[in-house]
């Protein structure tokens, strides 16, 4: 993609968590009812020392992707406006590294006031790094 088609999935800048990754930035490679994927590039600022994304960010890359791909799902009901990560868990199987790299959030089960989400985050090569689930109670 272009810059110009780059797509922001879930803030305007001015999103404290949003403008700390960047989110603005992403671009939108497929978007489907429950199933949503980006490619995401990974700020200076959020490097440890070995230039590899730090642990304590991966959780607000899952929080956000989480929450968007929860609102892809089409509802018979009211859309949900608000969510509360109430659970999330992340295996780290390789370092994020690189100027860019893939995350894709998957709606697991859509129940009636909490939704499961799973997130994988790949490399440009398609290498598995990152998996996490997280729940999200949902409100008006």
């Amino acid at each position: 993609m272009d810059s110009e088609a780059v797509t922001s999935i879930l803030l305007p800048p001015g999103h404290n968590a949003g403008d700390l990754v960047e989110s603005y930035k992403w671009e939108i490679i497929n978007e489907v009812p429950g199933k949503l994927e980006v490619k995401a590039h990974l700020p200076d600022r959020l490097l440890n020392p070995r230039d590899q994304l730090f642990g304590g960010f991966h959780g607000v890359y899952v929080d956000l992707m989480s929450i968007c791909a929860a609102r892809t799902v089409p509802s018979d009901t009211q859309t949900f406006k608000w969510s509360t990560t109430i659970n999330m868990r992340i295996d780290y199987l390789a370092p994020v590294d690189g100027e860019n790299f893939f995350i894709e959030s998957e709606v697991v089960n859509d129940g009636k006031s909490t939704c499961l989400v799973a997130t994988t985050f790949k490399s440009t090569e398609g290498r598995k790094l990152v998996f996490a689930i997280a729940t999200l109670k949902k409100s008006n």
